[in-house]
């Protein structure tokens, strides 16, 4: 294959339209505040070998936010997790802690499931 037709990091091969272009679509997604976000807890097991996790479902916002509610959380639980495709995921059963904090730092509209 000639190094014209080779595909780019982003999978694009050749395009017909005069005025495309490779600039990336910009996510200018607001955070919203606190009392707005509709958080959900949920506990699940798949995927986990069995071991469960605290799930946090719903955050709407910008990533860098949503790392940063994460390791909030993960240090008020002392356990470990990880934040990924809009949402926040602590190791073990954490649903009560987790409420209990989202409720004392302005997350009102949060609910266990």
């Amino acid at each position: 294959m000639s190094k014209k037709n080779k595909p780019d990091a982003r999978g694009f091969v050749f395009s017909t339209d005069p005025n495309f272009s490779f600039e990336e679509e910009k996510n200018d997604a607001e955070t919203l505040a606190p009392e707005q976000q509709k958080l959900r807890i949920w506990l699940e097991t798949k995927h986990r070998a069995g071991k469960a996790a605290t799930v946090v479902k719903g955050f709407i916002g910008m990533d860098e936010d949503l790392e940063y509610l994460s390791k909030k959380l993960k240090s008020f639980c002392g356990t470990g997790g990880s934040a990924k495709d809009g949402e926040i995921i602590i190791q073990g059963d954490q649903r009560e802690k987790v409420l209990q904090w989202l409720l004392k730092n302005g997350y009102r509209q949060t609910k266990k499931v």
